[in-house]
């Protein structure tokens, strides 16, 4: 990746503006969304600037870019129509470490923004690291239709009882189970609607039932030729429930990035043609993990006397068939 995806916790951020017309506008507008700690500094502001600044209390220093004024900044973006100001804001701003902004110079830049699509407290970043802003705008144009715009409540619902549920469902995939089942079922659509009483009602009859420990399975994934735009929707669904993957050099890498980030990864020295790791993927599915095993191509499985007498679920997919 050419820029390292991050998020601002806003209540740190002390940001400078540079400019006062529209585009310094549309930024102090995405900043207020997280802060009011922003200074501007400008001989004159647009009056959506001015409306801005007088309506948020925002520090307003009443000249044209002056250096010496960033210390304590830590995020400035430079908004003129001048590139010789623009690259001067940045070359004060970099050697300070600042994280620093400019307005159609990326080259000038050391972090730019994402396309956003904001249901908070959910929100979606997505960049195309400055290569295609068109393509960029069709995809965020696709995930804003297929976003309700109350999406923002099953993330607050799922905050309110996430201690809740995990007291009681035991075990991480079952409690992600759990959850999916909430927020695509009836209360999910519940909480969609606002009906968020009627919500709660149900979650905590749903938890008082007896929820039964997690069961381990492993789930062999034949990768055939690895082209990840080839995963069918079940393995795809199986990977991101993983708690531990296996996989082999002869395995095409940017599969792994299709697995839940959080599962444990074990690469194997020794490729699949050769030994698959029966004996550790059982030891883990017999202690309630759901592990998944990625083969290069498709070949049978050897038989293995430990795997065909235990009684831990398995499976076989065979991945763009």
């Amino acid at each position: 990746m050419k820029y390292f995806p991050i998020f601002l916790e806003g209540k740190n951020i002390s940001a400078m503006i540079i400019g006062g017309g529209d585009v310094a506008a549309r930024k102090i507008e995405l900043l207020l969304k997280s802060t009011t700690n922003i200074t501007v500094m400008a001989a004159s502001l647009s009056e959506s600037v001015k409306r801005l600044v007088d309506g948020h209390d925002l520090h307003w220093l009443a000249h044209n870019y002056q250096s010496g004024h960033l210390m304590g900044m830590n995020l400035v973006i430079a908004a003129t129509d001048d590139g010789e100001v623009n690259k001067a804001v940045a070359s004060e701003s970099q050697p300070l470490n600042i994280l620093t902004n400019v307005v159609d110079q990326p080259e000038l830049c050391t972090y730019i923004t994402p396309a956003i699509i904001d249901r908070a407290p959910m929100i979606i970043a997505m960049s195309s690291s400055g290569s295609a802003p068109i393509l960029l705008r069709m995809l965020r144009e696709q995930i804003e239709k297929t976003l309700p715009n109350g999406y923002g409540r099953l993330a607050d619902f799922s905050f309110k009882f996430r201690d809740h549920v995990k007291a009681r469902v035991r075990g991480l995939r079952n409690r992600r189970t759990f959850w999916e089942s909430v927020l695509r079922g009836p209360i999910g659509e519940q909480i969609l609607q606002g009906n968020i009483p009627e919500a709660e009602q149900q979650l905590i009859a749903s938890i008082k039932k007896e929820i039964t420990p997690p069961v381990g399975e492993i789930v062999f994934v034949h990768t055939l030729d690895g082209n990840p735009d080839k995963l069918t929707l079940q393995t795809h669904r199986e990977m991101q429930f993983a708690e531990a993957v296996f996989y082999d050099d002869d395995v095409n890498i940017d599969l792994i990035e299709y697995i839940r980030r959080d599962a444990e990864k074990y690469p194997q020295s020794i490729t699949s043609s050769i030994l698959i790791n029966f004996q550790h993927a059982l030891e883990l599915a017999e202690n309630g993990q759901k592990v998944i095993y990625l083969l290069a191509g498709h070949t049978q499985l050897p038989e293995n006397s430990a795997l065909s007498s235990s009684s831990i679920l398995k499976k076989e997919l065979i991945s763009g068939a």
